[in-house]
């Protein structure tokens, strides 16, 4: 057996506690280790270097329940990171697992080209509401990136439909990610995702980002943001009759080590965009379903884009769902007798009726149990159990958005930069946490059920978990 099967990593803290897990099927050490190798033999893992698992086993997971993941010995891992920032209401939640088990009773997929079901109609309509139907018409596929492309094709259409077919270019912010697929791949800017497809990419501008992180002395966010759209004019000014959108996440960019800005930013954008004719991209696929303190980030600004993709929490992080809004001006220019002028798109699991069941779950949880006025206390919480962190010599840029909180390890302090996310991986496992440190940024995005105590017992152990990665 590999070393770390010879002692209990997890944190007492965190590890296993009374009604947790109760009945638990165990899986043997054989059957674990069977399990491991025909994993690396049949599954081609995601953003992975698999030769990376000689050396940092794989763990299979057999339970989830609440905040907790569970493998095969029933030692627990608190989820500190929602599963890929998905898991919104914990682990087997009893409401979203009636929800579908409800729908699996009815119908559980048929096309929507030509056909329609209560599920998809329902949540089109709550999800509109909730933008006090500034966006509505909602277009449906599966993952993030899908729903970026439906974005980008439709703002590319809608301008070769108003007689302006020169307005085909992109903007997008430094540091941005959006997707992997080639129109969100080309829309990204994490080097790390687009250095070996560039030669399949289109050309897009690439602006500034308003990363707060960017102050120089005596300066706030605002400021930053502020400059950063100075900047994003100019090339308003020179390219507009080009450029068909601009596409943003809104207040965090996620995959970009967490980069958070003000709100400003968004507000300058949008004046900028009616001001020059120009597609404002929404891309709330990991900032929306209240992650940063409202329900949809752009709320924070005050404005609403031309475009919403939604994606992760949206099902609660049950089943593969993605979504685009859009206004009704654009949707009407697609509106025609002829067919070539609809938007010629599609997924065969488009609105799939079990999929929009859970999102409904969801919306209902938010609503009926407080979700967004409850997540206040717990973003105090979680400042609280990191406070260590502000203090900490080797820590800088600690930040926070709602319940997403992050901070950077200080390159001098780092022996190895590039090693540093799977040592600091392998150290929250041996503490019971999952964390996925992306380069020197540790963050963390929980679910919206901890507790206070669970909330600090996490604090602790990354605190531990930091000072056995930096030894």
């Amino acid at each position: 057996m590999n070393s770390r099967h010879k002692h209990n990593r997890y944190s007492p803290k965190l590890g296993k506690t009374s009604g947790q897990i109760s009945n638990m099927k165990v899986i043997s050490d054989l059957d674990q280790a069977t399990l491991v190798k025909r994993s690396l033999s049949a599954v081609w893992h995601p953003c992975t270097q698999m030769k990376h698992h000689e050396s940092l086993p794989l763990i299979a997971i057999t339970k989830g329940k609440g905040a907790w993941l569970y493998d095969e010995q029933e030692n627990a891992l608190l989820d500190c990171i929602s599963s890929w920032w998905t898991n919104l209401f914990g682990h087997s939640n009893q409401r979203i697992n009636q929800a579908i088990t409800n729908q699996l009773e009815k119908i559980e997929h048929v096309m929507l080209a030509g056909f329609t079901h209560q599920p998809v109609v329902e949540l089109s309509e709550k999800l509109s509401a909730l933008t006090q139907k500034y966006l509505g018409h909602v277009f449906y596929a599966s993952d993030g990136a899908s729903a970026v492309e439906i974005a980008l094709k439709m703002s590319h259409h809608y301008w070769q439909l108003q007689g302006k077919p020169q307005k085909k270019k992109f903007v997008c912010l430094e540091n941005g990610y959006h997707g992997e697929t080639l129109g969100a791949l080309a829309v990204t800017d994490v080097a790390i995702f687009r250095e070996a497809y560039g030669s399949l990419l289109q050309e897009v501008y690439t602006a500034s980002s308003p990363d707060a992180r960017k102050a120089m002395t005596g300066e706030s966010a605002k400021d930053v943001a502020i400059k950063a759209a100075h900047e994003l004019e100019k090339l308003f000014q020179k390219e507009h009759e080009h450029i068909a959108a601009i596409i943003v996440e809104p207040l965090v960019q996620c995959a970009g080590q967490m980069a958070m800005y003000s709100p400003e930013y968004l507000r300058l954008v949008k004046t900028l965009c009616e001001c020059y004719d120009i597609h404002l991209i929404a891309d709330e696929i990991a900032v929306g379903c209240g992650r940063t303190g409202k329900f949809f980030a752009c709320e924070h600004a005050g404005i609403w884009p031309d475009f919403l993709t939604l994606s992760k929490g949206i099902s609660g992080g049950y089943l593969p769902l993605s979504l685009c809004m859009t206004t009704e001006k654009i949707y009407r220019a697609f509106y025609s007798d002829q067919t070539q002028q609809g938007f010629l798109h599609s997924h065969s699991y488009t609105g799939n009726p079990l999929a929009c069941a859970a999102a409904l779950a969801c919306l209902e949880i938010f609503e009926s149990e407080k979700v967004l006025e409850k997540n206040v206390e717990r973003s105090i919480d979680l400042a609280d159990a990191f406070a260590w962190a502000k203090v900490d010599p080797r820590i800088e840029h600690w930040r926070q958005q709602g319940m997403i909180l992050a901070f950077d390890i200080k390159s001098e302090v780092l022996k190895n930069q590039k090693a540093f996310p799977r040592e600091m991986f392998s150290s929250c496992l041996n503490a019971g946490v999952l964390i996925r440190p992306i380069a020197n940024t540790v963050y963390v995005m929980p679910p919206y059920i901890l507790s206070t105590e669970e909330a600090m017992a996490m604090g602790s152990a990354v605190q531990r978990a930091l000072n056995q990665a930096l030894a």
